[in-house]
């Protein structure tokens, strides 16, 4: 997971696929971190993101760098523990201006079988199951 976690930290901004009803979902997103060994993403409770992903937790992230692309497809769990949102907060501080740790809003989700996918034209794919 040390190849995925560099590969989207270095790319700075990911794309991040939900479904809403039978239509796709796609917006950019730029936290990632890990916590427990866990791949955690972070966004506020009271976005339509939030409510796509309880009713439907199967979600993909996709992101593009140096040519290279990388998928990362499974399920997003909630982790309302203050310590996930806290390490999330402290990994990025620009956030603390509109999310704290126990807030009613902040939000914490874990990828829970994960399949990443490092794709390029010149490469085989380099596939990481987490």
């Amino acid at each position: 997971m040390e190849r995925v976690v560099k590969f989207l930290k270095e790319a700075e901004v990911y794309y991040l696929a939900t479904v809403d009803g039978d239509q796709p979902r796609v917006r950019p997103f730029g936290t990632v971190n890990v916590f427990e060994g866990k791949l955690y993403i972070q966004t506020g409770k009271k976005k339509d993101v939030s409510k796509q992903l309880h009713a439907n937790p199967k979600a993909e992230i996709c992101a593009f760098k140096n040519g290279e692309w990388i998928r990362v497809a499974g399920e997003l769990v909630s982790d309302d523990r203050s310590e996930a949102k806290v390490a999330m907060l402290e990994a990025y501080p620009s956030l603390q201006g509109m999310y704290s740790a126990d807030d009613d809003n902040t939000e914490v989700l874990y990828f829970k079988n994960a399949t990443a996918t490092i794709s390029s034209f010149t490469a085989a794919p380099e596939v990481i199951k987490f």
